[in-house]
């Protein structure tokens, strides 16, 4: 194998953790390869960043080009009752006094690609169009992957490290069969975009709005650039598809269901995003699933290839990136150390799920129907700050106190 194959990582996929944790693993001196099987840009669901995405972006020097962009700035989010009706928004500014107050709304075909730039110019080496097929191992480690080029043509690279951040593809866990999917979060998420549809005035031009539907459905509503709106319902499967299969049937009916929804929709125009798809509607199914594992010997999984969590929180993109972070910072680490082994990432895959298990308890109190955040609020006032610091990312602290009365609070009112 010639020299140029030879690499300290291997990243597989270019999305937010797979580019975050390169780019790390660059600025720590270690010769890093990217393998993407898309050419970017491309498009991609996940538009909405969490406050907390400012530490990373930070770290991997990006900020000013966030700063700088065409990308709608956010401040808040705010619910709307199923009779349409707002609640109080939970406006980032009143409980964080920093910058990272002020996120945005991105098209994630840009950002992507800002973040992949950002890579390349911190010296990581990127091959697009590169499917990776499998791991090559040697006496029970990953040494490497074999790949189809641009070309279409069978090729290995080699590494001390192999970083896996091939997103749903999940190529580690479902090798290993590591996957565990979440039943309680098994839910169909069908989604458009609209032009020229209402924003909200003032600083709630930007907001994400999680707006309620009966049987714990809700939709979102992501204002971005170009006057585009992301707009979205999330679902059971026999809540959405039990009387018919017609995505724009199913959409309209939905949409008719939530008066906010139904008004702030009524001026604009439904398109295609891509522009070059058939159908303006997207669909996907089981968002929710986790790896039993993070690690093997010589291989370390990160971003959604390591978990993916229901998006009604918006939590994807931050996990992406604080976990590529940390990734990036364990594998230097372990090269360092001359450990590879998967104990030497107990420690990573410990942060990973404690910030994941926060979030998922958050989420699971939102899909229980005896749960009503303004009612538990009134009750336990003192922990909103609790409330506040999930909902801008601030996962990586204990939240036993908040997560304890919340399953208190949900049993009272099942029994009640």
């Amino acid at each position: 194998m010639s020299h140029d194959q030879t690499y300290d990582v291997i990243v597989i996929g270019a999305g937010p953790a797979g580019s975050t944790a390169a780019t790390v693993l660059a600025m720590h001196g270690r010769r890093v390869l990217v393998l993407e099987k898309e050419k970017f840009p491309r498009y991609s669901i996940g538009e909405s960043l969490l406050p907390c995405c400012y530490f990373p972006l930070e770290r991997i020097g990006v900020l000013d080009q966030m700063t700088d962009s065409r990308f709608q700035v956010k401040r808040s989010v705010q619910f709307v009752n199923s009779d349409g009706s707002l609640s109080q928004p939970f406006y980032f500014d009143r409980h964080l006094d920093h910058p990272a107050a002020t996120t945005w709304q991105v098209l994630r075909s840009e950002f992507d690609q800002m973040l992949l730039d950002n890579s390349r110019s911190k010296g990581v080496e990127v091959r697009e169009e590169t499917r990776v097929l499998d791991f090559l191992g040697e006496n029970g480690a990953v040494v490497g992957v074999r790949a189809l080029s641009s070309a279409g043509e069978p090729v290995e690279f080699r590494a001390s490290m192999t970083v896996d951040a091939s997103g749903r593809d999940a190529l580690g866990m479902s090798r290993n069969r590591w996957r565990e999917p979440d039943s309680t979060l098994k839910k169909f998420a069908l989604w458009t975009y609209y032009r020229g549809a209402q924003r909200d005035s003032g600083r709630d031009e930007g907001a994400t709005t999680v707006a309620f539907l009966p049987d714990s459905s809700w939709f979102w509503y992501i204002p971005l650039p170009d006057g585009l709106v992301s707009v979205g319902i999330v679902a059971n499967r026999d809540y959405l598809f039990g009387d018919t299969r017609d995505l724009e049937t199913i959409f309209d009916r939905e949409v008719a269901k939530n008066r906010w929804i139904r008004e702030h929709l009524a001026p604009g125009e439904r398109v295609s995003v891509p522009i070059d798809r058939e159908s303006p509607f997207h669909v996907t199914s089981e968002w929710s699933y986790r790896s039993r594992e993070c690690a093997d010997t010589g291989l370390l999984l990160t971003g959604d290839a390591l978990g993916f969590l229901d998006p009604v929180f918006s939590s994807g993109v931050f996990l992406a990136l604080k976990g590529g972070e940390m990734a990036g910072d364990a594998v230097h680490a372990a090269l360092e150390a001359g450990d590879l082994s998967p104990a030497r990432f107990e420690e990573y895959g410990a942060q990973v799920r404690h910030g994941f298990a926060a979030m998922r308890a958050l989420v699971y109190a939102f899909y229980d129907q005896a749960f009503s955040m303004r009612e538990f609020l009134t009750e336990y006032p003192h922990l909103k700050g609790d409330v506040t610091d999930c909902l801008i990312g601030n996962l990586f602290r204990d939240y036993d106190e908040l997560f304890s009365a919340v399953e208190r609070f949900a049993g009272r009112k099942e029994g009640a």
